[in-house]
């Protein structure tokens, strides 16, 4: 009889402890979920030592491969310069698809995408930098032509864009007819006056006459698009909406590259000596 009130006493000492471990293991994994849990994406990110960023690798000049097969590019260099402003490596997630690229900031697989992301339509559903590039729309014209001088003269006229590109259908809002044709060939028929003007990127004309430096007696720019939504054109970082703490401080990062000319010297790096100058985005 002792002997079973003996076994039964160490029955429910055992079974008492188990449960005074159990509520101890308990305790530390509720301590270390909640510790975890007051971690904002910044301060994981600077506890990791890597921000994770997602972009396309043959967007030549934002993000390409170069002759070395090295990782390139305006927007590659402006989220790494940001990476090292906080205190962190970069590490780069590419992607052959746009789709491919929110899924990954989507699911979390990485912490930011910098890929000539438009703020426009987006601040509602994602956390966006203060701009670090800026697309304009160029309004290109034979270097003789003067009854052109912005867009609203282009009614009636001959514009060389494709015929169902953006650009064309802008051409088309303002009464011009269509002509179709790459930049190549429209540079070609402004020259000689088989077509009245021609619309495209700021940053794409610049380097094409970059590389056609002759192109540059026969054509000049005569205005800008401006939208009434001047985020259609002003590119930014992209984040998830609640990362609001990294967002502040890449914000910090990319006024501080305005401000000592990081931004500056990396457009002219990659987007052209012209662009660089005309755009108040990358200057103090």
């Amino acid at each position: 009889m002792k002997r079973r009130t003996f076994i039964s006493l160490m029955g429910v000492m055992a079974a008492a402890g188990v449960l005074s471990m159990t509520g101890c293991s308990s305790k530390d994994t509720a301590a270390s979920t909640a510790s975890s849990a007051t971690l904002n994406k910044l301060d994981s990110i600077q506890k990791s030592g890597k921000l994770v960023v997602a972009l396309e690798g043959a967007w030549q000049p934002w993000s390409y491969h170069d002759a070395s097969d090295s990782l390139v590019g305006y927007d590659v260099e402006v989220a790494a310069e940001i990476a090292k402003r906080l205190g962190v490596e970069i590490e780069y997630s590419s992607s052959n698809s746009w789709d491919g690229i929110v899924a990954s900031l989507d699911s979390g697989r990485v912490d930011a995408i910098f890929n000539g992301v438009n703020i426009a339509g987006r601040v509602d559903k994602y956390g966006m930098t203060i701009p670090y590039m800026q697309n304009q729309l160029v309004l290109t014209v034979a270097a003789d032509n003067e009854d052109i001088k912005s867009f609203e003269d282009l009614d009636g006229k001959l514009v060389a864009n494709a015929l169902e590109g953006s650009n064309g259908k802008l051409a088309k809002s303002y009464g011009a007819e269509l002509t179709p044709a790459g930049l190549a060939e429209a540079m070609t028929l402004l020259k000689d006056h088989r077509a009245d003007a021609q619309i495209e990127d700021q940053i794409v004309m610049a380097l094409y006459l970059e590389g056609k430096p002759d192109m540059k007696q026969y054509v000049k720019q005569v205005a800008f698009y401006e939208p009434a939504d001047i985020t259609e054109m002003q590119v930014a970082g992209c984040f998830r909406i609640a990362d609001k703490e990294l967002v502040e401080a890449c914000n910090q990062a990319l006024a501080d590259m305005k401000a000592d000319g990081t931004l500056y010297d990396l457009a002219v790096k990659y987007l052209s000596q012209d662009v660089a100058d005309s755009l108040d985005v990358f200057t103090k």
